[in-house]
């Protein structure tokens, strides 16, 4: 039996509460420093960095890891990690079951064809460059892991709890000391690259007097954006809120039976099946959500359940966390002598990202490319909310396609994605073969993406 003033009862709670009340802190610093105010690092990067450094400092003082302190609960790195893990999958599981919105004309859906394949050929442009480099570094550097460049495209195209996700796998199946902190700091870097490049780009466009940027302090919601007519009540004998998490929670319950079913039939891969749990809950909330809206179609619902508003806030509450988590659970020690490397792959990953999503944007998306273009790289190097942070500076109401096309490109990019997935299994074996492979891959993407271009002008010579 629990003694219920153990720190074993409590300390769960203590870390949860330090997550939440960090992004407080992180909040208020953004809305006091005016450097911070405009430079549009989100609040859960703020938060995560906070508790990075007093991480730090607690560390060189004690030389205690500070999360693992008996306050925490004695593991609170490794719950840490646990959290970013779950958060990632429930953020994309209550983005997935929003409702998919009217039917798309044939130009729209060429456009949202474009935006998930440029999403796929940026994490190879990524995983390419990302290779290439430390390939390179494990040729100077002793001992380094030479597939390490590999996380670039999830720490940056895919956020922190992908780069956590394969960092683990590299460090605990490839022996990759470090490699979950290694993944975490390329996430790291990559907020704010996205921050960074889109004030850069921001600030440009407002010299030039192509925009003016807008705020979204002045944001107003409207009712029915929050309750629709068809809707459940917001308040009954079960709160609205409660019933939308619940869903989500079913949904999450569902991925993980598909996960178990999945790894008990194929038990060699069952460390990656378990890496793929946002993509098994993106699935399970597709059926999720058609089986609510078969059920609404035959009549045995009349009301409709899943609120979009609602699920929105869901997403951003996991999301948060999750950054928040991620960053606090680096440990800076760990990667001494990687320093030099890290930083040239933030570099390379800013800049290129920044060049060849803009290049697109002003080829394939011509009537809104700068709309298009920061949400691109506010994606590409941060996440999704990072991608809308960056698009409301310029398209606070949303008028351009920019926003539904981040929505709608999860398809064609998951199934464009996939193969890199597995491409990351293979690339601690046979690093040269991936980069080869990768390079011939993004090849392909590319012929895919510029097909008008390249098949019209084969047409015109003919």
């Amino acid at each position: 039996m629990n003694n219920f003033w153990d720190f074993s009862v409590w300390g769960g709670f203590h870390l949860v509460a330090l997550l939440l009340v960090s992004l407080l802190l992180g909040n208020m610093l953004k809305r006091s420093v005016k450097f911070l105010r405009v430079s549009l690092i989100p609040t859960s990067v703020l938060g995560g960095v906070i508790l990075l450094v007093i991480a730090e400092i607690y560390g060189a003082i004690t030389g205690e890891v500070f999360f693992d302190t008996a306050f925490f609960g004695g593991n609170g790195v490794t719950n840490l990690e646990i959290i970013t893990y779950h958060t990632l999958a429930l953020g994309f599981i209550a983005a997935t079951l929003k409702s998919s919105g009217s039917k798309l004309s044939k130009k729209r859906t060429a456009e949202i064809f474009n935006t998930g394949v440029t999403t796929v050929s940026t994490y190879l442009l990524q995983a390419v460059l990302g290779m290439g480099i430390t390939i390179v570094a494990a040729m100077v550097v002793s001992g380094f892991f030479p597939a390490a460049g590999i996380l670039l495209p999830f720490g940056y195209g895919q956020g922190t709890g992908q780069a956590l996700n394969f960092g683990v796998i590299f460090e605990t199946e490839h022996g990759f000391v470090g490699g979950r902190s290694f993944g975490l700091t390329i996430a790291a870097l990559g907020f704010l690259s996205a921050s960074f490049g889109g004030v850069v780009h921001l600030n440009l466009l407002r010299k030039r007097g192509k925009i003016t940027v807008q705020t979204a302090e002045d944001n107003k919601l409207h009712l029915e954006d929050i309750q629709g007519d068809d809707e459940i009540p917001m308040q009954s004998s079960m709160d609205k809120t409660t019933v939308q998490v619940a869903f989500v929670a079913l949904a999450y319950l569902i991925s993980y039976l598909l996960m178990f079913f999945l790894g008990t039939l194929i038990p060699g891969m069952k460390s990656v099946i378990y890496g793929f749990n946002f993509l098994l809950g993106v699935l399970a909330a597709t059926l999720v959500k058609g089986g609510m809206n078969l059920l609404r179609k035959k009549k045995l619902v009349n009301r409709k359940y899943i609120n979009d508003f609602l699920m929105t806030r869901i997403s951003n509450f996991f999301y948060d966390i999750m950054v928040v988590a991620g960053i606090a659970a680096i440990r800076l020690g760990i990667l001494e002598k990687y320093w030099g490397i890290i930083l040239i792959l933030g570099v390379v990953g800013l800049v290129f990202t920044y060049i060849y999503n803009y290049y697109v944007a002003k080829k394939l998306f011509p009537d809104y490319t700068e709309e298009q273009f920061l949400m691109m790289y506010g994606m590409l190097t941060g996440t999704a909310s990072t991608g809308i942070i960056l698009l409301r500076e310029i398209d606070e109401n949303f008028k351009t396609p920019a926003a539904d096309n981040m929505v709608y490109q999860n398809f064609p990019a998951i199934v464009f994605g996939f193969p890199l997935m597995l491409l990351a299994n293979l690339a601690p074996v046979k690093p040269l073969l991936t980069f080869v492979i990768l390079l011939g891959f993004f090849i392909v993407m590319n012929i895919i993406l510029f097909r008008d271009s390249i098949f019209g002008k084969l047409k015109k010579k003919k």
